[in-house]
């Protein structure tokens, strides 16, 4: 059976993991954007406008999706705990 101690730390690694996924993509959407719209543009030609609208998109779904099953359910788990 699942007790909280082990549910805590499995939330805690993906928070630290999904955050640094999450942190990396930024950065190299901030600071490199045109070497990866070049690498990107290889596998899916789109216009430059199209691209920056998709790109942040998923960056703001991923935002959610992380905060909402991963760092809420870890603070929970640590209220509780």
């Amino acid at each position: 059976m699942l007790d909280i101690q082990i549910l805590t730390s499995f939330l805690k690694w993906c928070t630290i993991i999904n955050g640094s996924i999450l942190f990396l993509w930024t950065m190299f959407f901030l600071f490199t954007p045109d070497l990866v719209y070049r690498i990107q543009y290889r596998w899916f030609p789109l216009p430059r406008e199209s691209y920056n609208v998709i790109i942040y998109s998923f960056l703001g779904v991923f935002k959610i999706f992380f905060l909402f099953f991963n760092v809420v359910p870890f603070v929970v788990l640590l209220i509780i705990g």
